[in-house]
Order: C-alpha cells, then sequence, then structure tokens
C-alpha cells in the first residue's frame, strides 16, 4: 500500500511539473539549436562539430573524442583537420549583427564584413588568424599538409598599402583577443616567391599578429606549411588548384591596374621545391585549371589572339607537363579530329585521367557573332512556339544559358597527341569510364523523346558504347526507362530498365539480363502511382567488376554481371525475415569499389517500429553462395544520422535523434556503445513539449492504417483536444525525427501547436490510380475519428493542415464532409482541368505528366476520363464546403500556378464561404524569406486558436487588410 501511495504521489509531482512548464511562443526560433558540420581527425582522436542557430551566430566545438579538452569558437565553421591530426582549421564568419546593420545601411558589397580563417594546434591555446579572408583549400591526399587561403580584395592608399585591410587586421586581432583566442604567427617565415618580389610586402600586420591580406600588390594568395608554420605569398591570384596529392599548386594570376605591363599568368607552385614557375603569360582569359594526381602534368584552357573588342573569340587546349619550359598547345580549332565549325569550349571542365595519360575537355560548335546592328529600341520581343519543338518554350528559356554554354566531351591522348570527339548534339550525354581510362565510355541520348516528356514527365534514352580510341558507336538499348552507366573498372555497361523490371549488363557485344533469378522484387513494392515503379537501387559494384550489388525492399543482392552464377542474398535474407531494412553505408566517399572480404557498414531500419541501428557483413568471395546474417551493432528507438569514420582508425561519429531529444553528436570506437558529445537545446526542458508514438487504426477501404500522432508532454486521457492533422503522403518513418520549432516554409509547425495543447494527427496515405482525392478522404478523416473515439480529441475542436499536395488534400476533404471546424491549405490545386495544361514556371515543365503518371494519380489524359478530373477538383464541389479555409497562393510559386489559388479563392468569396488568401509577393512554392515565414506562423496560430481554441479573431481574420494599409498595417492585432 505505501508503495502505491508514493507511486500515485510520484506521478502527481511529475503531471504538475509538467503542467508548469510554459508553451512554446513565437520567440524561441531565433535560439533554437541544431547539429550543423562535423567532422573527424583521420586518427580519430579529435572531433569537431558547428552548434548552428536558426538566426544569429553559430559556434564550433573542438573535443577530444573521450569528451574531454572541449573548447569552443565563436562563428566558425568550414571546417577541416590536417593531415597529422595535429591542426583544425575554419572559417569565421562575421558578426551576424554587423552583417544585418551592413545590409541595412546597403553597404557595398566590397565593404561588407568579411569573413576570417583559424588555424588551431589542438590541444593547445594556440591560434593563427587571417583577417578578409575568400576561402582556402586544402589537398585532397596531403599528407604533408599545405594549406592555401585565398583573400579578399582591397582598395590600396597613396603609400601603396592598404589601410583598410591593416586596420581590419588589427580589428580581427582585438576580436580574436576578445574571445579568448591567442595570437600565435610565423612572421619571419613569410616570403613573396612572385616575380619581383617586395620584401616588404610579407602579408602580415605590423604588429606580427595577424595576416590582413593585402601587401604593396594586394596580397591575394598565401601557401602556408601546416607543420612548421613556413609561408608563402602570391600575389593578384584569381583562382587556384591543388593537385590530389599536394605536390603542385595551380595558380592563375591576374594583371594588376597598379603595375604598368603585367599580364595574366598560370604559374606552378611545387611544394617540395617550395618555388613557382610561370608556364604561361598573357592570354586574355584562362579557364578550367587542371592538374593530374601525381603532381606532374597540368592543363588549362586560355583564349589569347583576340582584341578585348572581339565578337568571337577562339579558346584553346594548353598542356604542361614537367621539363617543359611553358605550356604548349594540345588542342585548337584547327585540330585533327575537331568537328567542322568546332572550337574548344570555355565553359567545360578539364580533368586528367586516373592514370594521366589523357585529358577530358569540352568542345562546341563555333556560335555566330552577334549582330551589332541591331538597335535595342527596334528589336522585336517574341517567343515563338512550334508543334515540333523538342521542348516548350518556357523550359527552353529555363535552360536557355545551359544550352548556350553546352559543350561535348572529347579525349586527348597525350602519348598520341591525338583528339577523340566522342560526343556532339546526337550523342550529348558521355559518361567516362575506370576514371577516365576506360576503353568504351557509356553514351546516351533521348532526342527521340523529347517532345512525349510533356506528358511522361521523363525521356526515355537510346544507350551507347562509345570506343574511345576512334569515336565509333555500338549501340546497346534503345528507349530504356531507365539510366545507364558504366562499371567502376570499365568492363561493364549496366542498367536498369522499369518496363521489364530487371538489371541488366553489356560487354564484348552481349547483352545479360542477370537479375531474373533474384525471388524478391528489386522494385518499389509499394509503388501506388500509374507509372512503372522505380529500382530500390544499387549498393556498390565489387573490385574487378566481378559482382554488382542491389537492393530489394528489405535486403542486398549480389549479382553476377555475366548473369551465370546464381544471385546471393548477402544479407541472409534475414531483412524479409524480421522486416528491417538494410543499406550499405559509404563511408569513404572516394572509394570506388567494395573489395573481397571487407567489412560493411550497413544503416538499419525497422519498418514496423521504426527503430534504427547499424550492422555488419563481411563481403565473402564472389564463387561463394553463402550469406551470413548481419550482425546487430548499435540499435534503438532513435533516428541515426549521417555516420562519418575516421580515416586511419576504427572510430566514428553520428547523431542519435527522436522527437523528444535534439539530433545530438555522439562517438563510438566499436559502435556498441557511444560518447554524447553535445547537448543541444538544454533550455527545451523549461517548455511542454510533447511525445510521438505510432497510430494504427482501420481506414475506409478496410486496409490497416499508420501514422504518427504527437501529444502535449503534460497529455491528460482523460481530457478532450483540439486536433490538427497534417499529411502528405507517407510521413510515419519520420516517428522519432526532432521537429525543432522554426518559422517553416510553409508546412506545419508540429512541435510549436503539440506544445500549445493541440494533438497533430500525421496519417500515411495509400492511393488508389484514378482516386487521389477519396484515398486521402478515407485515411485521414477515418484516422481522425479513430482518435475521436479513443476520446482524446474533441469532435468540435478539428482543424487540417497541409501544403502542396497536402493543400490540395486538404482542399479536397473540405468538400466531401462537415467534420473540420478550420483548414489551411498551401499552394494547392484547386482545378484539375485547368492545371493540367498548365506550367511549372520554375523548371519550364507542363503539368500533363503529373496527372498521367506522377503525383496527382489520375493516370489518364483529359479527355480520355474528363470526369475523374473533375470528381477530383474541388473546385467543381465547392457549395457542399462548410469549413472556413486560409489559402496561401504565392505570385512566384514554380510548381502550382497562383492562378490555383484565385480559382479557389473566387469561386468561395462568390459562394459567400469564409475564406482567405495569403499572396507573400514574390515567394516561391514554399517560402524562402525567413521573415515571411515568421509572419505565416504567427497567422497560421491564430487562425487555428481561433476556430479551435475560441480565441478573439485578429484584425486580419475578421476585417482583412486593405492595400491602401499594405506596408503599414499587417492586420495581427486586434
Amino acid at each position: 500500500m505505501k508503495i502505491r501511495v508514493t507511486l500515485l504521489v510520484g506521478l502527481s509531482l511529475a503531471l504538475s511539473a509538467a503542467a508548469q512548464k510554459k508553451p512554446l511562443d513565437h520567440t524561441v526560433y531565433d535560439a533554437w539549436e541544431g547539429m550543423g558540420e562535423r567532422r573527424i581527425s583521420d586518427d580519430g582522436n579529435w572531433i569537431a562539430f558547428v552548434t548552428d542557430v536558426q538566426e544569429g551566430d553559430a559556434w564550433l566545438t573542438v573535443v577530444r573524442a573521450d569528451g574531454s579538452d572541449r573548447r569552443v569558437y565563436p562563428r566558425g565553421y568550414g571546417l577541416s583537420f590536417s593531415p597529422d591530426s595535429r591542426m583544425l582549421v575554419f572559417r569565421i564568419r562575421a558578426p551576424y549583427a554587423q552583417t544585418r546593420q551592413a545590409r541595412i545601411r546597403k553597404v557595398r558589397p566590397d565593404d561588407m564584413p568579411k569573413d576570417s580563417l583559424a588555424i588551431v594546434l589542438l590541444g593547445t591555446d594556440s591560434i593563427v588568424r587571417y583577417a578578409r579572408v575568400k576561402g582556402y583549400r586544402m589537398p585532397q591526399d596531403d599528407r604533408e599538409g599545405w594549406l592555401a587561403v585565398h583573400f579578399e580584395k582591397a582598395p590600396a592608399d597613396s603609400a601603396g598599402r592598404s589601410k583598410k585591410a591593416a586596420d581590419s587586421g588589427r580589428t580581427a586581432a582585438k576580436d580574436a583577443m576578445s574571445e579568448g583566442l591567442p595570437i600565435d604567427s610565423y612572421a619571419d617565415a613569410a616570403q613573396n616567391i612572385l616575380p619581383n618580389p617586395d620584401p616588404q610586402s610579407s602579408g602580415l600586420d605590423a604588429e606580427g599578429d595577424e595576416v590582413s591580406g593585402a601587401s604593396a600588390e594586394g596580397t591575394d594568395l598565401l601557401i602556408r606549411h601546416l607543420p612548421s608554420g613556413v609561408q608563402y605569398q602570391l600575389s593578384s591570384v584569381s583562382d587556384f588548384i591543388w593537385n590530389r596529392s599536394g605536390r603542385i599548386l595551380v595558380v592563375e594570376g591576374s594583371a594588376s591596374r597598379s603595375r604598368p605591363g603585367s599580364r595574366n599568368t598560370v604559374s606552378v607552385w611545387r611544394s617540395v621545391e617550395r618555388r613557382a614557375d610561370t608556364i604561361s603569360r598573357g592570354a586574355n582569359d584562362y579557364r578550367s585549371l587542371a592538374a593530374d594526381d601525381a603532381g606532374r602534368q597540368v592543363a588549362f584552357v586560355a583564349e589569347r589572339d583576340s582584341s578585348a573588342k572581339a565578337l568571337q573569340r577562339f579558346h584553346k587546349l594548353w598542356y604542361w607537363r614537367n621539363g617543359y619550359d611553358t605550356a604548349r598547345l594540345a588542342v585548337d580549332r584547327h585540330q585533327v579530329g575537331m568537328p567542322l565549325d568546332w572550337t574548344v569550349s570555355e565553359h567545360a571542365t578539364v580533368s586528367f585521367s586516373r592514370s594521366g595519360a589523357r585529358l577530358l575537355f569540352g568542345t562546341a560548335p563555333v556560335r555566330a557573332p552577334k549582330d551589332t546592328s541591331l538597335v535595342e529600341i527596334d528589336m522585336v520581343r517574341l517567343d515563338i512556339w512550334h508543334y515540333n519543338d523538342e521542348y516548350l518554350q518556357p523550359q527552353q528559356l529555363r535552360n536557355l544559358d545551359r544550352e548556350l554554354k553546352r559543350s561535348y566531351l572529347a579525349v586527348y591522348d597525350i602519348a598520341a597527341g591525338r583528339m577523340t570527339q566522342l560526343a556532339d548534339p546526337q550523342l550529348p550525354q558521355v559518361m567516362p569510364s575506370d576514371e577516365g581510362d576506360g576503353a568504351f565510355f557509356t553514351g546516351a541520348t533521348d532526342r527521340n523523346s523529347r517532345v512525349q516528356s510533356q506528358w511522361r514527365g521523363r525521356t526515355f534514352d537510346d544507350v551507347y558504347a562509345v570506343r574511345v580510341s576512334d569515336g565509333s558507336r555500338i549501340p546497346i538499348v534503345k528507349g530504356l526507362n531507365g539510366n545507364a552507366a558504366p562499371s567502376p573498372a570499365g568492363r561493364y555497361i549496366w542498367w536498369y530498365d522499369a518496363a521489364t523490371r530487371r538489371y541488366h549488363t553489356w560487354s564484348d557485344g552481349k547483352t545479360r539480363v542477370i537479375s531474373a533469378k533474384v525471388p524478391t522484387a528489386l522494385y518499389d513494392e509499394r509503388n501506388d502511382m500509374p507509372d512503372d515503379p522505380s529500382p530500390y537501387g544499387i549498393a556498390r559494384w565489387t573490385e574487378g567488376d566481378s559482382s554488382l550489388l542491389v537492393y530489394d525492399r528489405f535486403d542486398i543482392w549480389r549479382l553476377d554481371p555475366e548473369g551465370v552464377r546464381a544471385p546471393v542474398c548477402l544479407t541472409a535474407c534475414r531483412g524479409r525475415a524480421s522486416g528491417t531494412v538494410y543499406r550499405h553505408i559509404l563511408l569513404d566517399p572516394e572509394e570506388r569499389f567494395l573489395k573481397t572480404g571487407s567489412t560493411l557498414l550497413l544503416r538499419s531500419f525497422h519498418d514496423a517500429t521504426k527503430a534504427s541501428g547499424l550492422s555488419r557483413i563481411t563481403l565473402s568471395g564472389d564463387h561463394s553462395t553463402t550469406a551470413i546474417a548481419p550482425l546487430p551493432l548499435l540499435s534503438g528507438a532513435f533516428q541515426l544520422g549521417q555516420v562519418l569514420k575516421a580515416r586511419q582508425a576504427e572510430r566514428y561519429i553520428y547523431t542519435k535523434e527522436t522527437y523528444t531529444q535534439s539530433p545530438d553528436l555522439h562517438f563510438s570506437s566499436d559502435l556498441l556503445s557511444d560518447v554524447r558529445l553535445s547537448r543541444l537545446n538544454p533550455r527545451q526542458s523549461e517548455y511542454n513539449w510533447g511525445t510521438a508514438e505510432l497510430f494504427t487504426w482501420k481506414a475506409y477501404n478496410g486496409r490497416k492504417a499508420t501514422g504518427i500522432l504527437y501529444k502535449p508532454e503534460d497529455f491528460d486521457p482523460t481530457r478532450r483536444y483540439p486536433l490538427i492533422a497534417y499529411f502528405y503522403e507517407r510521413l510515419s518513418d519520420g516517428l522519432h525525427a526532432y521537429i525543432p520549432p522554426s518559422p517553416t516554409p510553409s508546412r506545419l509547425n508540429i512541435s510549436f501547436f503539440v506544445s500549445r495543447g493541440y494533438l497533430v494527427l500525421a496519417p500515411d496515405i495509400e492511393y488508389r490510380d484514378g482516386y487521389p482525392g477519396k484515398s486521402a478522404f478515407d485515411y485521414v478523416v477515418s484516422g481522425v475519428r479513430a482518435v475521436v473515439r479513443k476520446g482524446w480529441a474533441d469532435s468540435t475542436r478539428l482543424g487540417l493542415q497541409g501544403q502542396s499536395w497536402g493543400g490540395y488534400q486538404a482542399a479536397y476533404i473540405i468538400t466531401r464532409t462537415p467534420l473540420f471546424r478550420a483548414a489551411w491549405a498551401g499552394a494547392p490545386v484547386a482545378n484539375m482541368t485547368s492545371a493540367y495544361g498548365g506550367i511549372r514556371w520554375e523548371s519550364g515543365l507542363n503539368r500533363q505528366f503529373q496527372y498521367e503518371h506522377s503525383q496527382s494519380r489520375i493516370g489518364a489524359t483529359l479527355w480520355q476520363k474528363p470526369g475523374l478530373y473533375m470528381e477530383n477538383s474541388p473546385l467543381f464541389h465547392l457549395p457542399n464546403v462548410k469549413t472556413p479555409l486560409v489559402i496561401m497562393a504565392n505570385d512566384a510559386d514554380g510548381a502550382v500556378p497562383w492562378y490555383q489559388g484565385i480559382e479557389f479563392f473566387t469561386a468561395m468569396r462568390r459562394l459567400g464561404k469564409p475564406v482567405w488568401m495569403l499572396n507573400y509577393n514574390g515567394e516561391a512554392h514554399n517560402l524562402v524569406e525567413r521573415r515571411n515565414r515568421k509572419d505565416i506562423q504567427v497567422r497560421e496560430q491564430q487562425f487555428f486558436d481561433w476556430l479551435l481554441k475560441g480565441e478573439k479573431p485578429t484584425r486580419w481574420l475578421k476585417e482583412g487588410v486593405p492595400a491602401t494599409e499594405k506596408g503599414r498595417e499587417w492586420g495581427l492585432g486586434y
């Protein structure tokens, strides 16, 4: 009896404590914390992560893996550990308040507050800072520890020194000291290595405490050897790249106005000799710097023959290697192999193949010069839409700049001095194999299906094997509904065909079906759109292109690219047996394939409980038919974020989150247990938060339904709460997702409403072709009524909120039932008959495909089944509406034309229905401007509080805001 009394007292105290917590309000958004960038050092001993806030200054935390030696650096971001794991390099963002004030004053871009850069010696208070930094780069696979820092330009005074930069350096140094960041530098090590060195242009502040980024010529680039602190300076740099190993730095130099006679240059700075050699001078325009992995070759595109006023410019490909005094011409428009009236493209990327034997670059047809005789006032502004156009005019105009800059892949064999054109307008897409060294590349063209993409929503490809030696093409597959790609080593071309629902390979002139014997579906089993289902995708290829790993809904299968060996379920099909989804985690972004015998880390997700975790399997030999069940590691009722691994150690970092716990960072050395490194949002404990649970019921179509039910933290099962249903398609996989209180782009601010005493139901919806509206009704309304039957929701205080597709569904539902007392629809389609032929202005695409094959799920043309278009259109059923509705329809919406909102509003207005429409001027489908996001949160709360809680209506709800008061009165008061 005493135990029972004690438990009752404890429960009473807990409920009392929860009841005393305050609800969230609109003032909490800006300072609410989130996990930003995160990095782990190569040795796994140090972790750095950024704590973001929604509006204001973030901060960087650096901590040892065991949780000790924690240091915080205000406004740090853009993180990189040094190769020896002794230092951390990061940028320091200018203070938010200063940047905001500068924007208010409309300060010129050059005078805006600039970033700084810091180098921290881990485990000490030593830090080097540089002011006015544009950016920095470190070599990808450098083991020596080189860093290049690029500075902002600054105007020089009469003495030739940038006073502004020097002042900013001193200011930044003082700022650093005020933040408790000691300053260290290596003033005696700096030197200018370009021609005509100026011993005074060390780039170091006169006080020796900070590099300002400006000298007599304007210091543009500083190279630093991190282990020793030795620095080298280069002036007037406009672009630069490291080669992969850090052996060379390729630098594009710009002519300086303060140096008469100076010219644009390309130089190579060698990290071993620590000297620079100029390999090209005098071009009007340098583009696309490239270096091979070994650091022995350089290539770039340059134009050096035309005058400043030339209407046509012809770029050329230049090549340099060790032993050359200067770069030599490799390819120009007169090169053998160059198509007639074509030239080297200045818009394409130049790269070396992995071996360094080939150069990959782009070419393009020579464009006719602009007709300068045309007078602006006489020019006709006209778009001509032609029925034989491959793409509609809006799509053409949307992609105009890309098309004007389109280039076509070509290859230059360096040893042979031979160019081969591989791509052209008939075969515009060519994908290299074996990192540019393959004998065959993969080509694809959709020219034969571009018109049909208007109603299909996609184009179908004709795929070719392209022989690199001579550019010849071998047809492989016609009209592919899918994508083809080369295998990593280039032995095969592979593809998935959505029509046959099979994986295929091609090599040596033979095409094979390689997945026919897999007993489970390798495509979306739950596809509910009137279209071919998409595949679950591939995991990786194994070493030597010996097998292809693909996914079914739950497991991983190994396929023989020759189609001879039987498929093997690598996960022993334990995923399907247990309802667990297994997916490979890519720990090394540079990994091209999986090695036999290697251990694969898998992400696990339990389909029924939504629990997440990690597992391991060992990749057996390709001829092995045995499969071992995945070894479970971490798992639990949480959502697992990105997993990062130290390059040289079995040490990992990742985030874990739940609806009640922010996505905090964790460290583990065995993936069985972990250490929590961050504790975001400690002030959340002050607020009435909430809980999230799976909720099941039977939908009106007789099928079992699932959704998420969010309840206030102080939930009392004897009370009846107002409820808002929020939906899209399927949302229940996000059961354990943390939802911060934030001004959202337009979706429901769930945690905010739950904290303020609302229930929120997020139901999953399964669709039937031709009846998307009724499908939504069946699941949403049945789910809401199921919560009401539990006795938790008040049937007289029910609301709906949806955005885009959810907005359409909300609009449809209120035409079929008077159950809801308030509804909010963002960017809804009201009339499928008028929306069907409309344009998605953001992409220029016609909307027909959406209704015939995609999300709107009608599955037929308007003239084939006009009845379904009308039945599913809320506009034709508006006389039935009893629910007050707010519509958001923005005039720059690039997905749903805002006239859909106008049709909806004007019809309801004529029928005398209570309706409001919010048009955020110049805004997109989802709100972009934070000020607008904040505004809509306030209005949404006011609307639902009025109709579902009985609060007093504010002015915009009761009276509106006339145009004469726009910009003066927002109607948010009473």
